[in-house]
């Protein structure tokens, strides 16, 4: 309408404990996603698409998204994060997959911020620019110094040595695998505890699928109802592959491998305690539902134990 990308809101807003589920937010401008309640901002982001060209995902306060894809079009930053009202404030991404036009950079913030980026991956588009400081009217020194961290986060055709792990440089050393929904917001908001059943479909699976590493001590087995989901058939079987799939590794043997699914019985609790497992296996596990008199078949998880 304007000739231009210049700032153009797709949801702009204050208020605090804000879901984005399952969305695709686009913008033709910058700041796309702009939730900017600077002191009590808590939100939370799964399964999304965001697009647009400057500063196009730009929190205040605390952020956490998780399995999302990002696209910039612009050369000046993809993400940026402002979190001077409380120094645990932190802009958390897990999982996700960033892209853009050829030189794209990931970031900026022009006062003080706190990011952090583990399991991510960048696409060859991805500038070898750090995560900055903008030189800006608005631009402010970062009073508690630059707070930028990686873990396992890796960039098609080689990566730089900017985002290599350093989350043990973090404040109080946090481990992997601490780093989660609850983790970001400090205790204040358990995002995918309180979680309601908005979507058409049973959502967010505990184990994570596909993860690997997981204690059999206590395993409980967790998912989001849809919003109209009377009960449930639960599924959950060991694979017959010899041995457990290591990180990012697929069956060669293809659906032959998985085992045939097993029902173990209907019930209207959301959660499954699947009992005494096996070290180093692979496992199976899906979530039917009952929505009047149809089944409505849930997607395929798996999980893989500690060795």
């Amino acid at each position: 309408m304007h000739g231009d990308h210049d700032h153009q809101f797709a949801i702009l807003g204050l208020g605090t404990k804000v879901f984005l589920l399952n969305c695709n937010v686009i913008g033709d401008g910058g700041d796309t996603v702009s939730l900017w309640d600077q002191k009590e901002g808590m939100y939370y982001h799964n399964n999304c698409y965001f697009e647009g060209w400057v500063d196009y995902v730009c929190p205040r306060g605390w952020c956490y998204i998780t399995d999302s894809k990002f696209y910039g079009h612009n050369l000046t930053a993809s993400l940026w994060h402002k979190g001077i009202d409380d120094k645990d404030q932190k802009f958390v991404i897990e999982y996700s997959y960033f892209d853009g036009v050829p030189g794209f950079p990931l970031g900026r913030h022009h006062s003080d911020a706190q990011f952090y980026l583990l399991n991510c991956i960048f696409s060859e588009n991805m500038a070898d620019v750090p995560i900055f400081w903008p030189v800006s009217p608005n631009a402010t020194e970062w009073t508690w110094g630059e707070r930028h961290y990686f873990y396992n986060s890796h960039r098609i055709g080689g990566d730089y040595d900017w985002f290599k792990n350093n989350l043990t440089e973090a404040e109080n050393s946090p481990s992997p695998e601490e780093v989660n929904a609850k983790w970001t917001f400090s205790g204040k908001w358990d995002p995918e505890k309180e979680m309601p059943s908005v979507l058409p479909f049973v959502f967010l699976p505990k184990p994570r699928n596909a993860s690997y590493n997981i204690d059999t001590k206590e395993i409980i087995l967790t998912w989001i109802p849809s919003r109209n989901a009377e009960s449930f058939n639960v599924y959950f079987w060991k694979s017959k592959f010899p041995q457990a799939l290591k990180n990012g590794e697929k069956l060669k043997d293809g659906p032959s491998a998985q085992g045939k699914p097993i029902l173990i019985k209907n019930q209207k609790e959301k959660y499954f305690e699947p009992g005494s497992l096996e070290n180093n296996a692979t496992y199976y596990w899906r979530i039917d539902e009952i929505i009047g008199n149809r089944v409505i078949e849930g997607p395929l998880w798996h999980f893989t134990t500690k060795n």
